[in-house]
């Protein structure tokens, strides 16, 4: 009994490390329809995170009604930090961190969450960080740096821009860490709908004060049908499917090996940019892929998981 209890927790747990690369996929692919949204269709990006999200809330309210609270008032509080961490807080200084610094420096500075995820976690349930986790994170982290640069960008010092990436990446990994205690006793999907929640309404304020036109009309404009096939893919795959698939990826991977899957979206990006755009891929985008890969390969097969501190 206890080897097929054993075996069964191994399918789940690869078929966990499968749902982060689908996750991963999604998210580092959703710029394609995202950049079609906005730069054709002139949504704002404030527009964007509410639409899409609030879209999402409403198709999971849909079938998980009949709970609408947590089990008590310090989850509740848990869920509303995790959903602004990861939502509204973490899309706000991102989206303006890009207006005070360079796409590449953003892009690079939101790639330290798994850092800072490993090390919140050691410090906030007393864990030990094996040298496979650090070895193989800056060996990724070097992969990003690689692709992120791989068209002739360089590295330019904004301190406010950076800044504000810096609280974005240090957002995403506070609701990685703060989410990990309540994921047993919940479903993925009561948790998800609550993230998308609280996300919205905090958002909500900045869609009210932005100056110009809504497009929520391009949605049902049958002359271009590809701004809701957009949308629709943004809200069902990018959105539901990504964020239920992530928190449930995270019941059997923890929340650093988890985030270790972040470190592939550039990757994603690039492959995505170079089959739907046509955009080249040079010598320092293919070392970035390997040294990725490699890093993941080093997290998790050399002594990647965190142990308890010896007391």
């Amino acid at each position: 009994m206890k080897f097929n209890i054993a075996k069964g927790q191994g399918y789940f747990v690869l078929l966990a490390h499968l749902g982060a690369l689908i996750t991963v996929i999604a998210w580092g692919s959703s710029f394609l329809s995202t950049k079609i949204l906005m730069e054709e269709g002139g949504f704002t990006p404030v527009e964007m995170y509410v639409y899409r999200f609030a879209a999402a809330y409403l198709l999971l309210l849909a079938v998980t009604w009949k709970k609408i609270m947590s089990n008590s008032w310090r989850d509740e509080l848990t869920l509303a930090l995790c959903g602004i961490c990861a939502g509204s807080l973490y899309f706000i200084t991102e989206n303006y961190a890009l207006r005070l610094t360079t796409t590449g420096n953003v892009s690079l500075l939101a790639s330290i969450s798994p850092i800072f995820t490993t090390f919140l976690v050691a410090i906030m349930f007393k864990q030990r960080i094996k040298a496979g986790v650090l070895i193989g994170s800056v060996v990724a982290f070097a992969g990003v740096a690689c692709i992120i640069f791989s068209h002739g960008g360089s590295m330019e010092l904004h301190p406010g821009g950076d800044l504000l990436a810096l609280v974005a990446a240090f957002c995403w990994a506070i609701y990685t860490v703060a989410i990990k205690p309540i994921i047993p006793n919940y479903t993925s999907l009561f948790i998800t709908r609550k993230l998308f929640f609280y996300g919205v309404i905090t958002a909500l304020p900045l869609l009210f004060i932005e100056h110009g036109p809504l497009h929520l009309s391009l949605l049902v404009d049958i002359a271009h049908p590809k701004y809701l096939f957009n949308f629709i893919f943004l809200v069902l795959m990018c959105s539901l499917l990504a964020y239920l698939i992530w928190n449930e990826a995270m019941k059997y991977l923890g929340p650093v090996a988890a985030n270790n899957y972040l470190y592939m979206q550039p990757l994603v990006t690039m492959i995505a940019a170079y089959f739907v755009l046509g955009e080249n891929i040079y010598l320092l985008g293919y070392i970035g892929c390997v040294l990725i890969i490699g890093g993941l390969v080093i997290s998790d097969k050399w002594k990647a998981s965190i142990s308890p501190r010896k007391r």
